[in-house]
C-alpha cells in the first residue's frame, strides 16, 4: 500500500519540479524582453503563459495525486 503513495508522491514531485523550471524558463524569457524594445503587453502575455504553465503542472500534479490516491485510477 505505502509503495503506491510512493509512485503517486513522487509524480507529484515531478510536475512541481517542472512546474518550477518552467518559472525559471519565464524569468530568463522576461530578462531577456525587459532588454529589448518589447510593449508591455508582450510581457503581459509572457507572465500570463509562465502563470498558466506553471499552474498547469501543479494542478495536473494534484489531481493525478487525488484522482490514483482514492483509488479511481
Amino acid at each position: 500500500m505505502f509503495a503506491k503513495h510512493i509512485d503517486l508522491i513522487e509524480s507529484l514531485a515531478l510536475n512541481i519540479g517542472f512546474a518550477v523550471l518552467f518559472f525559471f524558463i519565464g524569468m530568463a524569457i522576461q530578462d531577456v524582453l525587459k532588454k529589448g524594445n518589447v510593449p508591455p503587453f508582450g510581457r503581459a502575455i509572457v507572465w500570463l503563459v509562465l502563470f498558466l504553465g506553471c499552474a498547469g503542472f501543479i494542478a495536473k500534479g494534484l489531481i493525478q495525486l487525488t484522482w490514483e490516491g482514492s483509488g479511481l485510477a
